[in-house]
């Protein structure tokens, strides 16, 4: 039996390793075919974009070591690998597929082959969305669409004019009456895809997987009993009006004058460069924009702008050698689903969430996704142990799209949906999509109002779980704002408290008014943060205003922030806004102290450091071991971010300063051993001190 392939997230035939035998290799080429036809045909995804790219990669290597076992209608050798459904209209020229690069020494080298191919520099290029949908052939007569066909393989496609007579972009009739082929995709934009799936469900269907099959599968069906809503953008024409000579640019102007929707005139635009770096630069730019444009698109597509170098460079049997397409990670890959834990929100949002294998999805190493809501679980029917499709665009949190059914384990079951709050045992209200305790924000308030106050967050002392307990039962608190209103008579009427402990208690909810902001954001519980992240995210953005209003990509500039944590936060963050506008408005500090505002850090003086920041700026790493005068724990870590260091739990030779304290154990000692610099902790409390006081102290100095 042949062996299962080692596949590789992302790889090109370049780096790709041949298969060791022929059998390997022909199993090989069966599965890309059985993927490919149903990629090309709607009817599911039986690959991922990164496994199928990896396993044609590896297919083709092998091709280029082993001419001799190649097979007949190879799919590294044909359009769409062979998978595309063959029709009866035959396209006026063939509907090639492209070659793919990914990353930028694999486009600076297909740039290199081109200059080569047309024995001069290339003289321009265009950058355009490679739009992740199905390709069709438009033929105008006279201004009027009289047909439509898909790719087929390449040379014959299928008719289906009448499901695409209302595709948005693709009018029926031009603004003049011309003759004319119009090439492009067929696509789902995100509102497509939501209003589909509202369609296919109602109807008794299961959910799409994804917009590109629902796509496909929509515009191939002809017999359902509901219209779903298809976009199209165009990538090229045919037999244009006076059209010769135009580059592919302008001849893209030229068919948006005919009220045809193109890619240029998308959201993501086209760019004219005329060198390699200016490729480069635009499609990091088009990559940025990736998640921000209501399309998926899977990568983009570089073409010669002039047509002379698309004449002299010619075309291959599968693929013009003017064009590449440069595949971005993959936002949809496949994993094991482990299991389905069930959270409870701050509001009492109930919520399915998916635990699988890690995965590699748009570049980013995923191990939870959401499964929105338990009506969505339920019709997408996704069980334990199921290979399922995880999603990722952009910098959106991670979803689950479906399941591989025919991959399903016999001994699966169906998700069993909580009867009660799994949190404190109350009911459901289960009247809307999101489920909801009837508890609300009173559901968990003992749990989070404990960790707001404990010692590491706003240090409130006195107010005990037996006091949370008391205060949530009495219906006085739900959040952590709720105890700055409190009432001395009312917190002075509760068992074993008295007039005494209740104002001594409030007198310490006051006092902790004037906590950092990393204290605030640490008591809040923002998800996949903790202490020393809290202290971080304070730390970089200085307020608890340029935190809220920081996008993703700026959450990114902290250390140890990637972009899965970083969308997480941001969300978080939005559902705790009505809590810290709450906590903003009865008086608690929201910014850190000593540091400058986010928005100021341009005006920043250069040559500025703070003692246990290095010459270059950057953070010294300072481990505090054994106690320092003064300071708890965590008290000493603040104080070394404070003065501009970071703060490591571990010594090592990477490790710039080490204070030792009382009690100092092994830390101290591999210290000495590396020669590491060494400050008693009286020292460093001698240097917080004068940072306290203002007088600019340097390190040397202590």
């Amino acid at each position: 039996m042949p062996t299962e392939p080692e596949i590789a997230p992302v790889v090109d035939a370049a780096h790709a390793a041949p298969f060791g035998t022929a059998d390997d290799y022909r199993a090989a080429t069966e599965r890309i075919r059985g993927a490919a036809a149903a990629y090309y045909e709607g009817t599911d995804l039986a690959m991922d974009d990164a496994t199928y790219d990896a396993l044609l990669a590896r297919v083709t290597a092998t091709e280029q070591a082993q001419p001799g076992w190649v097979v007949a209608g190879s799919p590294a050798q044909v359009v769409a690998a062979g998978g595309g459904v063959v029709g009866d209209v035959e396209h006026s020229t063939p509907m090639l597929s492209l070659a793919n690069v990914f990353d930028e020494e694999e486009l600076r080298a297909w740039a290199a082959r081109l200059d080569r191919v047309i024995g001069r520099p290339a003289a321009g290029y265009t950058v355009e969305p490679k739009i992740d949908g199905m390709a069709i052939a438009a033929r105008y007569v006279d201004g009027r669409l009289v047909q439509v066909a898909t790719r087929g393989d390449g040379r014959a496609g299928e008719d289906v004019t009448a499901q695409a007579r209302s595709v948005a972009g693709l009018p029926a009739e031009l603004t003049r009456p011309v003759t004319v082929e119009v090439r492009g995709e067929v696509f789902m934009t995100d509102a497509d895809f939501a209003e589909a799936n509202e369609l296919r469900t109602a109807h008794g269907g299961a959910p799409f997987a994804n917009p590109r099959n629902a796509a496909a599968g929509t515009l191939r069906a002809q017999d359902r009993a509901y219209l779903a809503p298809l976009s199209f953008l165009a990538y090229a024409v045919h037999d244009l009006p006076g059209g010769e000579g135009l580059t592919h640019s302008a001849a893209m102007a030229a068919i948006a004058e005919l009220g045809v929707s193109t890619t240029g005139g998308s959201a993501a635009g086209m760019a004219v460069c005329t060198t390699v770096d200016e490729l480069v630069a635009a499609i990091a730019s088009l990559g940025a924009l990736r998640d921000k444009l209501g399309f998926d698109i899977d990568g983009v597509v570089i073409k010669a702008d002039s047509p002379a170098d698309r004449d002299a460079a010619g075309s291959s049997s599968r693929a013009p050698r003017w064009a590449i397409a440069y595949k971005f990670p993959a936002d949809t890959r496949t994993s094991k689903l482990l299991g389905i834990d069930v959270q409870v929100g701050r509001t009492g949002v109930i919520t399915p969430v998916a635990v699988i294998q890690a995965v590699q999805v748009g570049g980013v190493t995923v191990t939870s996704a959401t499964l929105h809501n338990f009506d969505d679980l339920v019709r997408r029917d996704v069980r334990v142990g199921d290979t399922v499709f995880v999603r990722r665009a952009g910098e959106v949190i991670p979803e689950i799209t479906g399941a591989k059914l025919d991959e399903r384990p016999a001994d699966a079951v169906p998700f069993a949906a909580p009867e009660v709050c799994p949190r404190c045992g109350g009911e459901i209200d289960r009247s809307q999509k999101r489920w909801r305790c009837t508890q609300g924000r009173a559901c968990g308030a003992t749990e989070s109002l404990a960790y707001f106050a404990a010692r590491d967050s706003m240090d409130i002392e006195g107010l005990g779980d037996k006091v949370i307990r008391a205060l949530v039962a009495a219906g006085m608190v739900t959040d952590p704002a709720d105890l700055y209103t409190l009432d001395l008579d009312a917190v002075a009427q509760l068992e074993r408290m008295g007039r005494t402990s209740a104002t001594k208690l409030l007198a310490n909810i006051e006092g902790s008014k004037k906590q950092p902001l990393s204290r605030v954001l640490t008591g809040l519980g923002v998800r996949m943060t903790g202490r020393s992240m809290s202290r971080r995210l304070a730390r970089h953005f200085g307020s608890m205003d340029a935190l809220c209003a920081a996008t993703v990509e700026q959450l990114q500039e902290v250390e140890a922030v990637g972009p899965e944590r970083a969308a997480t936060i941001a969300a978080e963050l939005a559902d705790l806004a009505p809590v810290i506008a709450k906590l903003t408005e009865r008086g608690i500090n929201m910014v850190e102290p000593g540091v400058t505002p986010y928005a100021e850090r341009s005006t920043v003086v250069e040559g500025a450091h703070l003692p246990l920041q290095k010459p270059d700026g950057s953070p010294m790493t300072v481990v505090v071991t054994g106690s320092v005068p003064g300071l708890t724990r965590t008290e000493g870590n603040e104080a070394v971010e404070r003065l501009g260091g970071k703060s490591s739990g571990s010594v090592s030779k990477r490790t710039d300063l080490v204070v030792v304290g009382d009690g100092a154990g092994s830390k101290a000692a591999k210290a000495e051993e590396l020669g590491l610099r060494i400050m008693p902790s009286d020292r460093f409390a001698a240097l917080l001190a004068a940072d306290d006081a203002g007088e600019s102290p340097a390190l040397d100095d202590f």
